[in-house]
């Protein structure tokens, strides 16, 4: 993906250059328009739209992704909340070489989605909805997956993550300047005719109507760009996620399902600027295509995939897509091409266990990660019940429905709200100096259990276990096992 790399670069820097003239246009033809004086106005404007632009570009590029986080409600997770999902994450980042693996977030959303965001890809993050982990299998799962760490290895990731702040800046810039005249053009109106006529009201006239006619113009001209840009871009990630998995008809088989499902997020399809980073947009139908569509048509996507006969590497990605696409230019470079000196076999299909359990073992790990998220606290009993107390009940124990073992819920509150810290992704928890040390009581020695450590991390006892006292792996928490 040399020629892919480089092209992103060259192309954020022309998009990014391009939004900026946009903005800063934007900001004289306001500024002009709003003073008596029209040249010193719109120097002024200029300024002011250059200062916003400079302190917007340094927020997307050090924290936009945490600002696409937290729009869209997605919540950081840890690898005992949802293993299936992290084992995949690991296993496509070991493909791609990856220095790190992404953090991982979940969206509690029923559509079948997901997208990647982040600065650099030791700073990337996978986020997925709950949907998708509920309805996709491993093979599946592994090709979006795989699509979105091919955007992290492209570095698409910086051009998207920035570009959507940016144009989200113009966007907000517009509407202020549009509403400010609706509610203050009679005002503005009145003011400028008692300011004097002649030459000077004529030009600020002019810049009025110009600076309307931006305002209108120019969230539309950003995000066109900002499309014209991303389009190529899904074809890139399919290449690099058919290459990674060795499995072209896994993420075919996903994208039909979410074409089928809906990757809609209900009110939260309404982010226009985070839509377009979607593996399938939201906001745009499956089969649109054109200046105004951010990804290529579903279908024609699931058709390159599905013609990749012979192999999974970028050279057969190249002949299916020239072939469904009948494109002249090539979807991929000539040195991308050459540096396969290999042919990438098609592996076999993941052996998936009977359909029902395994849809039943979704079900189960999205609703348990969902019900996380929500703050309930998970206690197994040793009879094998799982229990979910919420995390504001008042009792200090709770008994097992099936055998009447107590469990101590003193925790709840401890633990309920380090997991809030984990989903947020704030550091780790660590045992305060000073605090009363921890103390567990065995239920019983003949078989393995587990206890909640303080920090929220689950710990667990061998029946073998002789120590008088254990640490927590997580916050180094000393406990004391009384016998």
């Amino acid at each position: 993906m040399w020629e892919a790399i480089t092209a992103n670069k060259r192309r954020s820097r022309v998009l990014l250059a391009l939004m900026a003239l946009l903005l800063v246009a934007l900001g004289a033809a306001v500024g002009g328009s709003m003073t008596p004086r029209p040249q010193e106005g719109a120097a002024i404007g200029a300024l002011v739209a250059a200062v916003i632009w400079l302190i917007m570009l340094v927020a997307a590029y050090y924290r936009g992704d945490l600002m696409v986080l937290a729009s869209m409600g997605a919540r950081r997770i840890e690898k005992q909340d949802a293993p299936r999902l992290w084992n995949v994450v690991e296993e496509m980042t070991l493909a791609a070489g990856l220095p790190s693996v992404p953090r991982v977030f979940v969206i509690d959303s029923d559509a079948v989605n997901a997208f990647a965001v982040g600065r650099t890809p030791e700073k990337g993050s996978v986020v997925v909805t709950s949907g998708l982990m509920r309805r996709l299998g491993r093979d599946e799962l592994q090709g979006v997956v795989a699509h979105e760490i091919g955007h992290i290895v492209n570095l698409d990731i910086r051009f998207m993550t920035t570009a959507a702040v940016l144009v989200g800046s113009i966007s907000l810039v517009s509407e202020i300047f549009l509403r400010g005249m609706v509610h203050g053009g009679s005002r503005g109106g009145r003011r400028r005719s008692s300011d004097g006529g002649g030459g000077r009201g004529q030009g600020q006239a002019v810049l009025l109507i110009l600076a309307l006619v931006l305002a209108l113009l120019a969230p539309i001209f950003a995000r066109l760009l900002y499309f014209a840009c991303s389009r190529k871009r899904e074809y890139l990630a399919d290449a690099s996620a058919a290459r990674l998995t060795r499995y072209p008809a896994g993420l075919a088989s996903a994208l039909e399902k979410i074409a089928r499902g809906g990757a809609k997020l209900q009110s939260k399809a309404k982010n226009l600027m985070v839509a377009p980073m979607f593996i399938v947009n939201p906001l745009q139908k499956m089969s649109v295509t054109g200046m105004f569509s951010s990804h290529p048509p579903t279908d024609k996507r699931i058709a390159v995939l599905r013609s990749m006969a012979g192999g999974a590497g970028y050279a057969e990605y190249e002949s299916a897509y020239r072939g469904v696409t009948g494109a002249g230019k090539p979807c991929l470079g000539p040195r991308t091409l050459a540096s396969e000196t290999e042919s990438v076999v098609v592996r076999e299909p993941t052996p998936e266990p009977k359909a029902k359990q395994d849809a039943i073992e979704r079900a189960r790990e999205a609703l348990d990660l969902v019900d996380g998220m929500a703050g309930l606290l998970f206690l197994k009993c040793m009879c094998g019940v799982r229990i979910k107390p919420p995390p504001d009940l008042k009792r200090k124990q709770i008994p097992c429905p099936r055998c009447g073992r107590m469990h101590d819920l003193s925790l709840a509150t401890t633990l309920a709200a380090n997991r809030a810290r984990a989903a947020e992704g704030k550091e780790e928890p660590t045992a305060p100096e000073g605090e009363a040390e921890q103390v567990y009581r065995p239920q019983s020695h003949k078989g393995w259990e587990s206890l909640a450590c303080r920090c929220g991390n689950k710990v667990q006892l061998s029946p073998a276990l002789q120590a008088e006292h254990i640490r927590c792996p997580r916050c180094q928490r000393t406990i004391k096992i009384e016998s």
